[in-house]
């Protein structure tokens, strides 16, 4: 019997090398053929590279899939982070009917999650520099406002203490720790507010495009916390919630009138005389605060009716408050006044004055409204419910820094802005919205005069696909025509065109698909 040798050292190597290799490459088959097979059979599989970088490129089989079964769209940008849309066109027809055009459209995050510090940071600075810090503001914001924060953090400690004392000057309580008790449910009571000052700041950017709507939405919530206010002494047990919830309401308020403030009086102004002004103004407002209170103090030792005082009071203060807002002249165009001479040249060919564009301004038109006509800078998939919608009006503007459309199902027009538009192109953008609203809206009330339909309604089930292409390009013509005679006769009436405030969303296209 003879004994087989064993094999060599060399011939035992190669044999282990060559088994691990194709164990390796067995491995590796059966997985990228388990990964294709997975993204295959779900419907609603998103390629994802959320944790590469924008530059990162595909794997060999994921670039093979995406180009083999997505038809890139657009790329989005918002404050830096960017998406790519795709088509999935791996999906029939039918299945398309099925899931309703569902999946027809695909998003693939291009950039990194940010680290929770980095979260943090971009949190606190939305609360503490304007939008656009550092290139928004001169050198002279930074020391300023570091030496205001100093101020105000030495005057709240010092509140504390005061408050304490002047609690048990007037003789709240003999006891010693009543007066302290007392003072720090007062100090809540403020800090509370100060709370609500500081996140609605947050909200300061629309300050300046909505002025009018927030100055007398804030009016209402100072009337809303002094109401509350009052309800404490009702319910005295819960003094601490109510009052805390009226110190917001109040703050929040204050906040919009400062901040609205100066604005309104550089309206006023003529020249460089905006200090003079603004100095008269707080002048009058304190001399009749001072007149009031004197008046209040008479009335109130004959013990009227607190409820009919209040009533009575607190009409004059909104609708004082009414008047006032609606009495400012603005040059400028923010998303209402906008909305109103579009409207009137569309009709009659005349742009209003700056008394009448202003006059019929709708004040009740709050920026937080959700149903609006006209969607100015939103994101691409909120304006698109499948590739041919977009691909259908993509040529029409290809010459344009934005994309106007239609979507049926949410009966809104989408005016969409690419990351090269300016601020005129954002104005001949809300233009072009206007303009297919008003053909819109004139092709539903012909076909439809039998029937008495809301001003804001675009009834989706009397346009065909058809005819909503037809409209966007006659809308084309209409603005390629109109545009320029609408901002020569604005200018004439006064209406400043270089400063538009009309408040888009951030989302922009960017790097177009060819």
């Amino acid at each position: 019997m003879k004994i087989k040798p064993p094999p060599t050292s060399s011939s035992s190597s190669q044999t282990l090398t060559a088994t691990a290799a194709s164990s390796h490459d067995a491995k590796l088959l059966v997985r990228e053929t388990l990964r294709i097979s997975a993204d295959l059979a779900s419907a609603s599989y998103v390629p994802s590279v959320g944790s590469a970088p924008e530059n990162a490129s595909f794997g060999v089989v994921d670039r093979e899939f995406v180009d083999s079964s997505l038809r890139l769209l657009c790329c989005e940008e918002i404050d830096g982070r960017r998406w790519k849309y795709f088509a999935d066109e791996s999906v029939g027809s039918e299945q398309l009917k099925l899931k309703k055009k569902k999946n027809a459209i695909r998003a693939v995050s291009l950039h990194s999650p940010q680290a929770p510090a980095e979260e943090f940071m971009a949190f606190i600075r939305s609360y503490v520099v304007p939008e656009g810090f550092p290139d928004s503001v001169t050198p002279s914001y930074v020391p300023y406002m570091t030496w205001r924060a100093l101020k105000h953090f030495f005057g709240g400690a010092m509140g504390v203490f005061t408050t304490q004392t002047l609690l048990n000057s007037v003789g709240v309580s003999k006891h010693r720790t009543t007066p302290g008790a007392v003072a720090i449910n007062w100090i809540l009571k403020d800090g509370a507010g100060r709370v609500g000052k500081m996140l609605y700041a947050r909200q300061g950017k629309k300050f300046d495009y909505d002025l009018k709507q927030l100055r007398f939405a804030g009016d209402l919530l100072m009337e809303l916390g002094a109401g509350v206010e009052l309800v404490t002494a009702v319910v005295p047990q819960f003094f601490l919630p109510l009052a805390c919830a009226a110190n917001v309401a109040k703050n929040v308020g204050a906040v919009t009138s400062t901040s609205t403030r100066t604005p309104i009086y550089k309206a006023f102004a003529k020249g460089e005389n905006i200090g003079d002004v603004t100095a008269k103004g707080e002048c009058v407002g304190n001399l009749a605060d001072l007149l009031g209170t004197g008046l209040s103090i008479l009335i109130s030792k004959r013990n009227p009716s607190l409820v009919k005082t209040f009533a009575f009071l607190s009409f004059g203060y909104v609708f004082s408050s009414y008047r006032e807002v609606k009495s400012v002249v603005l040059h400028t165009l923010n998303r209402a006044r906008f909305t109103v001479a579009v409207e009137s040249f569309l009709r009659t060919g005349r742009v209003p004055t700056l008394q009448d564009g202003n006059s019929r301004e709708d004040i009740f038109n709050f920026p937080w409204r959700q149903h609006r006509p006209i969607v100015l800078g939103p994101r691409f998939k909120e304006a698109f419910q499948d590739p041919n919608s977009y691909l259908a009006v993509k040529p029409i503007f290809e010459k344009e820094h934005y994309i106007v459309t239609y979507n049926p199902s949410k009966e809104n027009i989408y005016v969409l802005l690419k990351d090269q538009a300016k601020s005129d192109d954002v104005l001949k953008a809300a233009f072009h919205g206007h303009v297919l609203l008003h053909i819109i809206r004139s092709s539903t009330n012909k076909q439809s005069s039998s029937r008495k339909q809301h001003e804001d309604e675009l009834s989706a089930s009397l346009l065909s696909t058809a005819d909503l292409q037809a409209h966007v390009a006659e809308s084309y013509k209409m603005v390629s025509a109109l545009y320029m005679p609408f901002k020569s006769k604005a200018k004439e009436q006064g209406w400043v065109m270089s400063e538009s405030l009309l408040n888009p969303g951030r989302a922009r296209l960017c790097e177009m698909a060819t």
